[in-house]
Order: C-alpha cells, then structure tokens, then sequence
C-alpha cells in the first residue's frame, strides 16, 4: 500500500487520503547524491577550508572534519533507525511530533521550514558572485550579478515543477564533475608522494584544532559543510523502499562526506607544505590553498575547471535546497495548518506528482529576499550568501538537537520493545547534546563568521528571528489544541500509510 494518510493516531477512524508526492520516483544514489548535493562539496572545501585555516582551526582543519563526522555519525543512528519506523516527506516535523508533542513539532516543522526557505536565496548569492567573477577573469565579460540569481531561480523553479527525478538527474551530472576534480586534486598530490613536505600527519590530529585562531569557529565551520544531510529523510515518500533505503543514504552521506572532506583538506595542505598552506589561506587570494595545488601537480586548466565547477556547485546545492524548502511546505500544507494551504501548496502535480505550487511559492520567496537585500546595497557573497546561511544554519540545528532528544521520548513512549542501549538511547543524548553545543558555538562566533558583514542589523537579529518562529510554531499550536482539536491531532502526522507505526 503506497497511499499517504492523515491521522491523529494510527488507528483513527477520520484518517483521511491527502495529495501523494510521486511514489518510487528515487533510488538509493538519488537520495545519497541529493543529499550530498545540499553539502556542496567544492564550495565546502574553497570556501570553508581557507577560512577555517585563517580565522579557525589552523593546520587541524582536517581533524575538525573528523570530530564533525564523528558526531554527526552518532547523531544519525537515532536518526536512522526512528526513520525506519517513520516515513514522511516532513522529515524532521514528523518525528518530532511523534517523539515530543505536536506542539514541539509545529514549532521544528516551522524552523526547517525557514531554514530551507533562507538557504535557497543564500546559495543564489554566492552562485552569482562565482558565476560573475569566473565570466570576468575568464571571458572578460562582466555580467551583473542579479543576471545569474535570476537564471539560478528559474533553473531552480523548473527543477521542482517536474518532479523528483529530473532534480535528480541534474544533480547527480553536477555533483559528479565537482566531486571529481577535487579527487583529482587528492590523488595527485598522492601521487607525488604527499607534496614537498610528504605526508604529514599532524593535520589529521584532533589536538592540533585547538592550536588555531579559534577551535569553536573552525569545529563550527565543520559542522556548516554538513547541513543539509538529514534531507535523506524527506524523500522518503518518494523513494523506492523507504525503510531501507533512507537509513543507508544517510550513513552514507555522512561518512562518506566526511571522509572526502577529510582527505581533500589534508591533501591541498599537503601539496603546499603546512607553512605555505597557512600563508595562502590568510592572504587576500585564500582559494588559492586549493588553486596552487591543484596547477602544480595537475595543470592551469584544472584551476580553470575548478571555478567553472564552483558555480555549477553551488546551482546544486541551491537547487537541493530549493527541493527541500518545497516539500516541507508542502508538509505542513497537505496537513491543513492553515486551512487555505490544503488545497494550495499542499498539493501536488497531477502528471508529475511533484509540489509544485509549494515550489513557486519558495521561488517567490527565495526571489523576494534576493532582492530586498540587493537593494539594501548587499554583497551577493558577503552579504546574502554569509548573511542567509548563519540564519539558516542557526534554525537547522535547533531541529537537529530536537530531533535527537525525540528519537529518546518516542522509543520509551512508542516502541519500548524495540529500544537500544546505543541506537536509541546513548548515540541520540550524545548527539543532541553535541548539536546544542555546535549551537552555541555559532553564537559565540557569530561575528567572525560574518566577517565584513558583523555589524549587520540581520546578523545582530538572527538568534531572536530563530526564537520567534519557534514561539509563533508553540503558540499556534496551543491556539489549534484549545479552539481546532481536530486540527491539531493531524500535526505531523500525515506519514506514508505503509510504515505507519511497523
């Protein structure tokens, strides 16, 4: 059975069928490689590395990829196997609601709602400062940044209009070319026996983090590289065997993530020797920590490649972005959460089964704040792309810790038979008290993130728009318990009927 219910308990008698997103649509390496797509994985490293190195972790900037990933692979146990017992495209919103109260999950379903809405218009920003400066260093053509934006949003919007599938199909053609080129760069460098200073291993010490400007800021900026990894969860419904296959493209995104980020960061500090790699990183051309190596030990055209892929990069990871943004607004839409949104982003594309009326309303959304802060004189690097993502990444990893402590409440609650000293118990507190922990070293590096942008009006607001979406989420679902009860005992949990409570 592959219909989609409502209900305010598995067994209610008012369960009722909602709009179906496209059923079987996605594979295993769909789901792996949209997932990874939302990590970006050469703007990861030419973004992130330089600057974690600078300002962060120093020579132990591979370390914090390995503390990352070991965290984030604990935090996915309980993640994985409550996903196993729950199938929504809502993801987060679902499991909360089921592990924590509706009212709890009204709230996460609301602030990953929000984060996905801002990440999309965040990417636009820097897709279109790479695509800007590459047209004018490469073809001497200088095309105005908001000219790029605009065709990122379209692309974006078509991608979601026809369905899972065809996301995917772009995806995975251009996530391929970026990941390779970075593995070139790693294996070259291999290859020449580890750069002139061989094979170090002291960036891959954990205790070298803190011999940096800043461990908090370089751990924090580890953590960033990953979001957007849970979005595994959310193409549940659409994938061809849910149960299996969620779990496995999870841990594998995670792992597999992590490991290439480690050995890519290790390997551009390598090729250059520590000393050097520490030099370029600080000076005022710090993607070259992965230029220079990469036209020393591969050749010019490969650094030509290499920022070609950085703009194709980023249109992926926008676009993932885009396609979560959609269906957790669909989510919540199918659902009722306010009435008129039943009928209109809660439903899906009767040939393509696709959300695609809640895609054209984060297009419309995406496109709104892209120029709201373009008119407010904003850097589309600096300011909307650096801006966008803190907020963002601030509201995923509330859910993210909130999520842990779910997958606690919902096994002793709902399934103490089925409970697990490690997977249900252990690997969940670990993982949200370390996620609470990543959340406070965003605030307290907050500033340093934003670096030009540190005296922003948007950035000094961040924690408390991230509080009051929460609270809007709390308080609306105490308004629907006392005056909508019907209402409220459908939140979260519209799940795919076929694994409803296994």
């Amino acid at each position: 059975m592959d219909t989609t219910t409502a209900a305010s308990s598995p067994t209610a008698a008012d369960a009722r069928p909602v709009h179906r997103l496209k059923p079987n649509a996605v594979g295993l390496l769909g789901v792996v490689f949209m997932a990874i797509a939302t990590a970006a994985p050469i703007t990861a490293m030419t973004g992130n590395v330089p600057f974690m190195m600078a300002s962060g972790s120093g020579i132990g900037t591979p370390a914090a990829f390995l503390v990352a990933m070991a965290v984030l692979a604990v935090f996915a146990v309980g993640f994985t196997t409550m996903s196993r017992h729950i199938t929504a495209t809502g993801a987060f919103y679902g499991f909360i609601s089921y592990g924590l109260g509706r009212t709890v999950g009204l709230a996460a379903g609301l602030l990953a709602t929000f984060a996905y809405m801002v990440f999309e218009p965040s990417l636009v920003g820097i897709f279109a400062s790479f695509a800007t400066n590459t047209f004018t260093d490469q073809v001497g053509v200088h095309i105005p940044w908001w000219v790029f934006a605009i065709v990122m949003l379209a692309i974006n919007a078509v991608g979601t209009w026809f369905g899972v599938a065809v996301a995917e199909k772009l995806l995975v053609a251009l996530l391929a070319t970026e990941v390779t080129v970075l593995a070139v760069l790693a294996v070259s460098v291999a290859v020449h026996g580890g750069g002139p200073e061989g094979f170090s291993l002291a960036p891959l010490n954990p205790v070298n983090v803190f011999h940096g400007a800043s461990a908090g800021l370089g751990l924090f900026f580890a953590f960033w590289s990953w979001v957007g990894f849970e979005s595994t969860a959310m193409y549940g419904e659409e994938s061809r065997d849910p149960k299996r296959i969620i779990p496995r493209a999870t841990m594998i995104a995670v792992l597999g993530v992590g490991v290439f980020y480690v050995l890519v960061s290790w390997m551009a500090i390598s090729g250059s020797g520590a000393d050097r790699a520490l030099a370029l990183a600080v000076s005022d051309q710090p993607m070259s920590v992965f230029f220079d190596p990469t036209a020393r030990y591969v050749g010019p055209w490969a650094v030509h490649t290499m920022q070609w892929l950085m703009i194709t990069g980023s249109l992926a990871c926008g676009m993932a972005f885009h396609n979560c943004a959609a269906r957790y607004l669909y989510a919540l839409g199918r659902e009722g959460v306010l009435p008129v949104l039943r009928h209109t982003v809660g439903r899906t594309h009767p040939r393509h089964g696709s959300p695609h009326i809640a895609g054209l309303v984060q297009t419309l959304v995406a496109t709104l704040i892209v120029l709201a802060m373009g008119l407010a004189g904003k850097d589309p690097y600096s300011g909307i792309y650096t801006l966008l993502a803190i907020l963002g990444t601030m509201a995923i990893l509330v859910v993210q810790s909130a999520c842990s402590f779910a997958v606690l409440a919902y096994f002793r609650n709902h399934h103490p038979e089925t409970r697990h000293w490690f997977k249900t118990l252990l690997a969940p507190l670990i993982g949200g008290l370390a996620m609470l922990g990543v959340v406070a070293l965003l605030i307290v590096n907050m500033s340093t993130a934003a670096g030009s942008e540190a005296d922003s009006l948007l950035l000094k607001a961040t924690p408390w728009l991230v509080a009051a979406v929460a609270l809007i989420g709390i308080g609306y679902a105490r308004y629907l318990k006392r005056r909508d009860p019907r209402r409220y005992l459908l939140l979260g949990r519209t799940v795919l009927a076929e694994t409803h409570e296994r």
